[in-house]
C-alpha cells in the first residue's frame, strides 16, 4: 500500500468515467464552484451559531439564580440526616439530580453510595416524569476521586473475597446501566475525576469537564487494572491515547481530558447553574437538544489552554505505544530523546509489573468487545487481582503515612511472562460471572456525535469516506469548516481539527486549491 492515500479531487478530463471511483459510485460528484458556494454558506452559518451562542450565554448568566444551584443549595444547608447521607436526590424541574456528597472523602465511591444510586437511577429510567439525569458532586475538591479500595483490599486479606467482590459487581452493573441508559444522562466532572468517578461519567452520552476537573486512571500505580469499563473506552479514544492513559496513569486537566474525548463539552463552573435551570427548563428535552444547551454555556476554546498531548507528543505517543508487548514500548520510549518520553518511563517505571502486562492485554482485547463483555472481563480480572499480591501492597504502600514505594512481585517487567498473563487472567474460566441489569448492549458509543469529531471522522472527510462530502478533496480550511458546521459551531473544533491535519495529511502537488491526502 502507498504511504499515503490517493487524491480524491475529481479530474475535468475526457478519460474520466465513473468505474474508476467505484467505492464513490454511490455519491454525487461535486464541482468546485458548488463546494466554494457550500464553503461559503458553511462560514455564514458558523458565524450565526457563534453570535447567537454569546447572546445566549449573557441573557442566562444575568438571570437572579444564574449563580446559585437548587441541589447544591440542598447538599450545603440540608437537615441533619440530610447532610450526613452520602448520596442526595433531587427533583429540578423534568430533571433528577444525583448528588454526591462525600466531599472529605473527595467523594470517593464505596458500596453505601452505590446502593443507593442504583435503584434511584432504575426507577427514574421507568418514569415519564424523569427527562433527565444529572450526576454532579456537593462541592469541594473532588467529584469522585475513586473508589473504596481500601475497605476491598482489607475484606480480600481476611479471606472475605465474597464481600470484596461484591463493590465491584454492583458498581459495574451500575456502569453498565448509566452507559446503556435510554433517559438522557449527564455527568458534571466538576473536580477530582478518577477511577470511580470515571466509570459513573464516561460512558455518558454528556459528559461536562470544567477548569476543576483531573481527569486519571492511576491504577497501575496501586497494583491494579483501569477497570470500570476502561477496556472500552480507553482503546477508542483516538489513536494510542487511550494505551498511553492506561499504562502510565497521567493525569488530565479540563481542557486535555475535553480534547482527548474523555468529554464532551468544556463548561467553566461559573456557568453551571446556570446551565442546570437551563436543562431544567427544556421542553420535551431530547439528545439535540440538550446537546445544544450545554454547548451555549461551554467556555470559549480559544481563550483555553490547548491539548498538552497534541502536536510532536501525541505523534510520539502513536509511535511509541502501538506495540502489544510492554517490553516493546519501553524500548521504543528508550529511542525517544524527549522530556516527555524521560516522564513517561519514569511514570511506567513506578508501577506495578504484572498491572502493565495485564493492562495492555486487557485494552487491546476490550477493542473488540462490547460495553457489556468488558464489564465481565474486567469482573474476572478483578477476581483475580483479589488473590494476588500488588494489588493489596499497592493500595496500603500508597495511604500508609508517610507514603512509601511499593514492592511488587515480580519486580521487574520482564519476569512476568505474557503467556503466563493470558493463561492466568485472560484464558482461565469465571469463577463468579458476572450479571448486568441492563440487556441493552452496544461495541461503539452511540452519542459521539455530540463530542469533538473524532481522528477516524476526520480521516472519513479527507479521504471522501463521509457520507455528503462529495468526491472531490478538500483544502484545510475547507475540511475546518466542514466539521465546524457538522458540529453546530462547536468549541474546540477548529484547534482539534487543525492538530489532526497537521500530523496525519499532506498538500496534493500541484494541486493550486491546497487539497490533503491522509498519511497512513
Amino acid at each position: 500500500m502507498s504511504r499515503f492515500a490517493s487524491s480524491r479531487r475529481v479530474l475535468q478530463h475526457p478519460s474520466f468515467s465513473r468505474p474508476t471511483l467505484p467505492r464513490f459510485s454511490t455519491r454525487p460528484i461535486v464541482s468546485p464552484i458548488a463546494a466554494t458556494r457550500s464553503m461559503s454558506s458553511i462560514r455564514n452559518n458558523a458565524s450565526s451559531i457563534a453570535n447567537k451562542r454569546l447572546s445566549t450565554i449573557n441573557s442566562w448568566m444575568s438571570r437572579p439564580n444564574a449563580q446559585m444551584s437548587t441541589a447544591a443549595a440542598t447538599a450545603g444547608g440540608g437537615s441533619g440526616a440530610e447532610a450526613a447521607a452520602e448520596v442526595l436526590t433531587v427533583k429540578n424541574g423534568g430533571v433528577r439530580e444525583v448528588v454526591l456528597n462525600r466531599p472529605k472523602k473527595l467523594n470517593a465511591l464505596n458500596l453505601n453510595m452505590i446502593e443507593l444510586m442504583l435503584p434511584e437511577i432504575q426507577a427514574w429510567e421507568k418514569s415519564d416524569l424523569a427527562k433527565i439525569i444529572l450526576l454532579k458532586s456537593c462541592g469541594g475538591k473532588g467529584f469522585c476521586a475513586g473508589g473504596d479500595v481500601k475497605t476491598v483490599v482489607d475484606l480480600a486479606a481476611e479471606g472475605k473475597h465474597a464481600d470484596a467482590l461484591k463493590f465491584f459487581e454492583v458498581e459495574y452493573q451500575l456502569d453498565h446501566l448509566i452507559g446503556t441508559l435510554k433517559t438522557p444522562y449527564v455527568a458534571v466532572m466538576d473536580g477530582i475525576t478518577m477511577g470511580g468517578g470515571v466509570g459513573l461519567s464516561v460512558h455518558a452520552p454528556f459528559r461536562i469537564a470544567t477548569e476543576n476537573t483531573l481527569f486519571a486512571m492511576p491504577e497501575t500505580g496501586i497494583g491494579f487494572l483501569p477497570e470500570v469499563g476502561g477496556s472500552f473506552f480507553l482503546p477508542r479514544l483516538d489513536g494510542q491515547l487511550g494505551i498511553y492513559l492506561g499504562l502510565t496513569g497521567k493525569r488530565l486537566k479540563g481542557t486535555d481530558a475535553f480534547y482527548a474525548g474523555i468529554a464532551t463539552h468544556y463548561v467553566p463552573s461559573s456557568r453551571l447553574p446556570a446551565l442546570e435551570s437551563r436543562l431544567a427548563e427544556i421542553d420535551e428535552p431530547t439528545y439535540d437538544k440538550i446537546n445544544t444547551a450545554i454547548e451555549e454555556f461551554a467556555a470559549e476554546m480559544d481563550q483555553e489552554a490547548p491539548f498538552s498531548l497534541a502536536g510532536s507528543t501525541r505523534e510520539a505517543i502513536d509511535r511509541c505505544f502501538k506495540f502489544d508487548t510492554v517490553e516493546e514500548i519501553v524500548d521504543a520510549l528508550q529511542k525517544e530523546d524527549s522530556e516527555w518520553a524521560k516522564e513517561t518511563l519514569k511514570l511506567m517505571g513506578n508501577v506495578s509489573p504484572t498491572s502493565l502486562k495485564v493492562t495492555l492485554q486487557q485494552l487491546r482485547t476490550g477493542a473488540n468487545l462490547t460495553l457489556g463483555e468488558c464489564f465481565k472481563m474486567e469482573y474476572r480480572l478483578v477476581q483475580k487481582f483479589l488473590e494476588e499480591h500488588d494489588f493489596t501492597e499497592g493500595v496500603n504502600a500508597t495511604l500508609d503515612k508517610p507514603r512509601r514505594k511499593a514492592e511488587w512481585k515480580p519486580v521487574e517487567v520482564a519476569d512476568v511472562k505474557l503467556s503466563e498473563i493470558k493463561k492466568d487472567y485472560f484464558d482461565a474460566s469465571d469463577k463468579k460471572p458476572l450479571q448486568l441489569i441492563s440487556e441493552n448492549d452496544y461495541d461503539k458509543y452511540p452519542h459521539g456525535k455530540y463530542m469533538l469529531p473524532s481522528e477516524q471522522d476526520i480521516q472519513n472527510v479527507v479521504t471522501g469516506e463521509a457520507p455528503g462530502v462529495g468526491n472531490y478533496a478538500l483544502s484545510r480550511d475547507e475540511v475546518v469548516e466542514y466539521f465546524i458546521n457538522d458540529r453546530k459551531g462547536k468549541q474546540g473544533v477548529k484547534s482539534k481539527v487543525l492538530d489532526v491535519l497537521a500530523r496525519k495529511t499532506q498538500a496534493i502537488k500541484n494541486d493550486e486549491s491546497n487539497s490533503l491526502k491522509w498519511i497512513y
